[in-house]
């Protein structure tokens, strides 16, 4: 997650965070999210498609250069990956959500049975 703050884009399967940060511009996903029968099967699924991801997407954006030199397509998909996930994948948030959602609620139950 800290590394789109830096302009790093993400590629990976879409469990955990990037099931929530990946917006389709923002970097790439692995992979689909149907369930394959057993680990071999998804782990031949995830691989096509990382290496067709890398050889028809990742790489020839990155190359794309413009008169200038500049990958203006990369360019653009790290200010959306800056953009979309550094507000919403921050530490900030994060203590502000469990203190909302866990911490607070957890203290009032425990003054409600006289326990704190």
């Amino acid at each position: 997650m800290k590394a789109a703050a830096n302009g790093i884009l993400h590629l990976s399967i879409r469990d955990g965070w990037w099931h929530e940060g990946y917006n389709g511009a923002n970097g790439w996903a692995i992979g689909d999210d149907s369930k394959h029968l057993n680990p071999e099967d998804e782990d031949k699924a995830d691989a096509e498609s990382l290496y067709r991801l890398l050889e028809e997407e990742g790489v020839p954006l990155y190359y794309d250069r413009d008169s200038s030199g500049l990958p203006r397509g990369w360019i653009h998909m790290v200010k959306e990956a800056i953009g979309s996930i550094v507000p919403v994948f921050s530490t900030r948030r994060m203590l502000k959500e469990y203190a909302e959602r866990m911490y607070i609620p957890a203290s009032q139950s425990l003054k409600d049975k006289g326990l704190h």
